[in-house]
């Protein structure tokens, strides 16, 4: 789908909602997915840093966490410094943050036995104010403690992601509870194109943006995070996209 500019009256409207949470986008800086079509969702044009923000996967990810794990990755490995990664489960598989770009070299893991002592390990990460970006698996995030990790990221500057995890996909009814984080992200796994010869093609995610304050949701489709950490609109969308824009031309011209 195309970029659309925001009209004045929303921009103004998004800016009164911003002041009115205490989230004014002055001063702040922004991590652009440079996905013009998702960037135009996101006030400030990106993901706000020294922020909270959640990430769960969509069916069978809701339980393994690969594809969310690895959008996290592509997240931290765009920003400069350590990240300190808190887990419940030792199954943090390090090649695939690499192949998203987050090198071993860069990653700090702190398993801790349950969500509270995974939340305690982020909560002082985030304090230190000395790290790039606090990565939680959680299964469990209540507003009481979002609220406190958001405020210790942004006294601190550091990004702080929770990363939503269940033992079973149908406890993952928990992700609709309201929580204090800047966006809500759910990434599911989709088929690979494709090609003509014997072959893996880059993965593809469908990125669905659930809830982005004072921005706009929006679900669409982009190949997985490359080397860089970089998301990218798979050739065949765009050019569905294009078509389709060209069509709406046609019909009223």
């Amino acid at each position: 789908m195309p970029a659309r500019p925001a009209q004045p009256a929303i921009a103004a409207l998004r800016a009164q909602i911003a002041a009115l949470e205490g989230e004014s986008s002055r001063n702040r800086a922004f991590l652009p997915f440079d996905v013009p079509e998702l960037d135009a969702r996101l006030p400030g044009g990106g993901l706000a840093l020294g922020c909270l923000h959640e990430v769960a996967g969509g069916g069978s990810g809701a339980v393994d966490g690969a594809a969310a794990s690895c959008f996290a990755a592509g997240i931290a490995a765009r920003l400069p410094g350590q990240v300190l990664w808190c887990v419940t489960q030792a199954d943090l598989f390090a090649p695939g943050l690499e192949q998203a770009g987050l090198g071993p070299d860069r990653v700090i893991v702190v398993e801790a036995g349950d969500d509270v002592s995974v939340l305690a390990c982020m909560e002082e990460g985030l304090r230190h104010g000395g790290l790039a970006v606090v990565v939680a698996e959680v299964a469990r995030l209540s507003m009481t403690v979002s609220r406190r990790l958001h405020l210790a990221a942004k006294e601190s500057g550091t990004t702080g992601i929770a990363l939503r995890r269940w033992r079973r996909e149908q406890d993952a009814f928990d992700f609709g509870q309201p929580t204090a984080a800047m966006t809500r992200w759910r990434i599911s796994v989709l088929p690979s194109a494709s090609l003509p010869v014997p072959g893996i093609s880059r993965a593809r995610w469908l990125v669905e943006l659930i809830r982005a304050r004072a921005g706009e949701s929006v679900d669409i489709e982009l190949e997985a995070c490359d080397g860089t950490g970089h998301l990218r609109l798979p050739a065949d969308v765009a050019d569905r996209s294009a078509a389709a824009a060209g069509g709406r031309r046609s019909a009223v011209s």
